[in-house]
């Protein structure tokens, strides 16, 4: 057991790649865009450093040209989007926080590439369409593409591809202002040989593997643009229930155009046939009214488009209204003043309606003083208007204005006036006790305001207190016949004063009389916390308190306090707290083991009532595992073992007893049994870094690593973490650990992008077992089936003299001597070479032969020497070479580099390394926990 000073660390972040990658490349101004294709799985991954472990979020902007900021709702460590399109490019943020210091921000661009299908249409100037189309003049033949990164474009007649410099007829150039990509080709003046076939080629190059794209068109003497009409007029009025048919006809066009309908505004009617040209209707009806568009298209000149406007006749909303005197600024009825009462209905189409008027069941006689109007200027289009000049007792009587479709099967529809002396303009109020309707969330509510008058007109209901704002049912308006607007299951957010008033239609046409309804939604408490967690020393008060954040009412009618679900007593109020109870509160005086445990507080405002938890207790935080330790991993290739350097910090430390000992257990991954520890500690501080080192891992397994901290309390919170077995990679200044290959990283080498194969990472268990025979090492160097190895596959479609090279990363020289050690297995008839190069990276890469060696050496393990002396930073390379056959495997393992020379005696391989079968020398394994060393090392600030 350990202890150093390791305050916490603000967090570091770096993106990394993975996916489907083209290419990630750094610009001109360090930034780095990474490539990808899209349909592909983009995978981005944030490494994060820091103490506490910092947290992660993924945030993207809309675009280059955008700072718009979007949450991609990413909270881990990577990120994956599978199907990548292109509007899911642009920068990408990864952020890390840990409350240490400021967040950290990283960010990367992610490009997608793509290749749309080109479209090619064909256009003449506009001057030569006299006579044929194109057997004079000039025309332009337009290849346009979406694509990323932009498309190099190829014009081809036949199989010739065509250019400028070579054809004087063609002229090929960039029109501006132009969607997508665009590139035209001119053919001037035609001539005979400009009737061909001619293909546009569009191309990214192969970035990302996408491959070219093209579209062929023959021009002939007979290419012309597509033309139409149409079998009705533009206009086609039907009555309800008939069965509409509309032809579009092709009058001309080459090649063939392609007819397609449309609707506007949404899409065809349900039960619409569009077959062809043909566009069938059964049983059309009102809302088969509107717009549909005949569309035909052969990428030759304009797209040809008529379009039938079809009507099905219709009438609905029969209203009326009664204007006083407007001259007299009148809004009542008066003997002696004029009087106007108006009719209107919605209409299909609306200049076909016609209006007839009675009196008393008698059609109306027009006079000096009753005339009968049309399109009133101050009304609705197509509005009827009987006007009453100087209104006499013997024009009361009921007036009946009667809207029609002369010769069509529409229904009339009538609306019916009585003009009397009591005939008085509208009242509005609230009954009483109705101005403020107070309801329970979720319950219905009724909002009423009463209409006095004759005629009564329809209410309209409005919210007042909120701008733009829309009543329940989504409209700005609603009309209620009855003045009572009915809510169902009403929500805290409909709370707020509601306007009535009169209609201007269906009875007077005056100013609009208003009343207003407040409408109050009841709503249980809501409150905080409701759960925490409360950690205090063992014998030091506490004190609990549950506060009320909102409600209606918004007061605290009771509250009870609970411990372990058994009530306790209610405590003492202060006359403060009484006045304004917005939070209630209970004091621990002393944490005990007894006293520890949940407590509720449940909160009531007569409505409902909500309930804060609390978990009070002594016992400690859960510690924080420290993720960043360089190098956590020793490893033992022989004995198959690895030690795992645990390194961790205590969570609030000073907030309950101190911790005596932590607990440890570890349990290797799928297995049961688990080995358990006691580590015992002296005072923790905050921020102290505490170690401990665990021995006698197995290569290459995982293990789940549970740490608990116990005080006078008992058991804390535990912490788990699950460590892998991870082979460290070589550092540049001094390498001196040994690769085993024992994870995927292999130690930071590379494959070799020049050579003509790859080498193969394996072991015993992931072998073919259809591999070959009598080539290649059965295990790796430890003899276990788990050990991995490096190893080159000679099979087919392998030949003679292939090259397999790995890479190492690239070391600074910093001794004059180094020694490169390791293992290897050339073991079958066919055996090439396995040769060591120095790449010496001083000016430019340069490749030098260090040792080689060929032929079968028999199915064992042997170890080798190598001396180097590079003069500057410098990389080894591992290459094999295929021999004469399949059976040449050739492998290596247990790689090191160390500064100095070599060995001046090697020891025999044959006798250290035994292949499994064989009787090998026994060897006591060391027990599985080593002794422990404790040492303090006091923080000094």
């Amino acid at each position: 057991m350990r202890k150093a000073a390791g305050p916490g660390s603000p967090a570091q972040a770096q993106i990394v790649h993975a996916g489907q990658a083209c290419v990630v490349k750094e610009d001109n101004v360090s930034e780095r865009v990474y490539t990808i294709r899209e349909g592909d799985t983009l995978v981005l991954q944030c490494l994060v450093t820091g103490h506490p472990r910092p947290q992660v979020r993924w945030t993207k902007t809309a675009g280059s040209a955008s700072d718009k900021f979007q949450e991609t709702s990413v909270f881990n460590e990577t990120l994956r989007i599978e199907r990548i399109a292109r509007t899911q490019g642009g920068r990408y943020y990864c952020k890390a926080e840990n409350g240490v210091g400021v967040p950290a921000i990283k960010s990367i661009r992610v490009d997608v590439q793509y290749l749309d299908e080109p479209v090619l249409t064909v256009h003449q100037t506009v001057s030569d369409v006299r006579g044929n189309f194109y057997q004079e003049k000039t025309v332009f033949l337009r290849c346009t593409v979406n694509s990323n990164p932009p498309a190099r474009f190829i014009w081809k007649r036949g199989s010739d591809t065509l250019s400028h410099s070579q054809d004087n007829g063609v002229d090929i150039y960039e029109p501006l202002y132009t969607q997508g990509e665009t590139k035209v080709l001119k053919l001037k003046n035609l001539r005979p040989q400009d009737y061909a076939s001619y293909t546009c080629q569009v191309s990214v190059r192969n970035v990302c593997g996408i491959p070219d794209k093209a579209i062929t068109f023959r021009l002939t003497n007979t290419t012309a643009p597509p033309a139409l009409k149409l079998s009705v007029n533009e206009t086609l009025v039907v009555n309800p229930g008939e069965n509409v048919t509309v032809q579009c006809l092709l009058t001309g066009g080459d090649p063939l155009p392609q007819l397609q309908w449309s609707h506007g505004p949404g899409p065809l009617p349900l039960g619409a046939l569009a077959q062809g040209g043909t566009l069938s209707i059964p049983s059309a009806q009102a809302r088969d009214s509107g717009y549909y568009n005949c569309t035909a298209t052969n990428n030759v000149g304009n797209p040809a488009k008529k379009t039938v406007n079809l009507l099905v006749r219709s009438m609905k909303n029969a209203t009326f209204q009664i204007t006083p005197d407007v001259i007299k600024e009148s809004e009542n009825i008066q003997l002696g003043q004029d009087l106007k009462l108006s009719c209107h209905v919605d209409a299909v189409p609306q200049e076909k309606v016609t209006y007839q008027w009675f009196k008393n069941g008698k059609p109306a006689r027009m006079s000096k003083r009753l005339l009968v109007t049309r399109n009133d200027p101050e009304l609705p289009a197509v509005t009827s208007s009987l006007e009453l000049i100087d209104l006499h007792f013997s024009d009361y009587g009921t007036y009946l204005c009667m809207a029609s479709f002369p010769g069509a099967p529409v229904p009339d529809l009538s609306v019916e006036v009585n003009i009397s002396s009591e005939t008085v303009p509208p009242t509005i109020s609230v009954p009483k006790g109705r101005a403020v309707v107070t309801v329970r969330e979720g319950s219905p509510a009724e909002l009423q305001c009463e209409v006095r008058g004759k005629p009564r007109p329809p209410v309209l209901w409005s919210r007042v207190d909120k701008e733009a704002a829309l009543l329940p049912s989504g409209l700005p308006l609603e009309e209620t016949a009855d003045g009572k607007l009915r809510l169902e299951r009403v929500s805290r957010d409909m709370s707020g004063t509601y306007r009535c008033q009169t209609a201007r239609y269906n009875g007077f046409n005056v100013r609009p009389r208003e009343a207003q309804v407040q409408l109050n939604v009841q709503f249980p408490p809501e409150v905080e916390p409701t759960s925490q967690d409360v950690r205090q020393a063992l014998g030091r008060p506490v004190l609990l308190r549950c506060s009320l954040l909102r409600g209606s009412p918004q007061r605290i009618a009771s509250a009870v306090w609970r411990f372990k679900g058994q009530l306790l007593p209610p405590p003492a109020v202060l006359p403060a707290a009484a006045e304004a109870p917005d939070h209630a509160e209970l004091r621990l005086d002393a944490v005990t083991r007894e006293s520890s445990g949940s407590y509720e507080c449940s909160v009531s405002n007569d409505v409902g009532s909500a309930a804060c938890l609390f978990q009070v207790s002594a016992k400690a935080y859960s510690p924080e595992f420290y993720f960043d330790t360089p190098n956590p991993t020793r490893s033992h290739k022989l004995s198959k073992n690895y030690s795992y350097v645990l390194q961790w910090t205590q969570r609030e430390p000073d907030a309950v007893d101190p911790v005596l000992n932590y607990r440890l257990s570890v349990r290797q991954l799928n297995q049961h049994n688990a080995m358990v520890k006691a580590i015992p500690v002296r005072r923790v501080e905050k921020g102290q870094l505490l170690e401990y080192l665990l021995t006698d891992l197995r290569v290459p397994h995982s293990y789940e690593v549970r740490l608990t901290p116990y005080t006078t309390f008992g058991a804390g919170d535990m912490a788990s973490r699950i460590i892998h077995y991870t082979e460290p990679i070589n550092s540049p200044n001094l390498s001196d650990n040994t690769c085993h290959f024992e994870d995927e990283k292999i130690c930071g080498y590379t494959q070799d992008l020049t050579d003509n194969f790859d080498w193969t990472r394996q072991n015993a268990l992931t072998q073919n077992p259809k591999r070959s025979p009598n080539t290649g090492p059965p295990t790796d160097i430890s003899g276990t089936p788990e050990g991995y190895y490096m190893f080159i596959e000679t099979s087919r479609p392998r030949e003679l003299g292939d090259r397999a090279r790995l890479v190492s990363p690239l070391y600074n020289a910093s001794a004059k001597f180094y020694c490169v050690s390791f293992f290897y297995h050339m073991y079958g008839k066919h055996i090439g070479s396995l040769n060591l190069l120095v790449r010496s990276r001083n000016k430019g890469a340069l490749d030098t032969h260090a040792w080689s060696l060929s032929g079968n050496k028999g199915n064992v393990w042997q170890q080798a020497h190598v001396p180097i002396n590079p003069s500057g930073p410098f990389q080894i390379i591992f290459e094999g070479v295929r021999g004469s056959g399949y059976l040449g495997d050739i492998a290596i393992d247990d790689v090191t580099l160390k500064k100095g020379e070599c060995p001046q005696k090697q020891m025999d391989p044959n006798k250290v390394v035994v292949m499994p079968g064989s009787r090998a020398p026994y060897r006591s394994s060391p027990q599985l926990w080593g002794p422990v060393v404790i040492f303090l090392l006091a923080m000094q600030r």
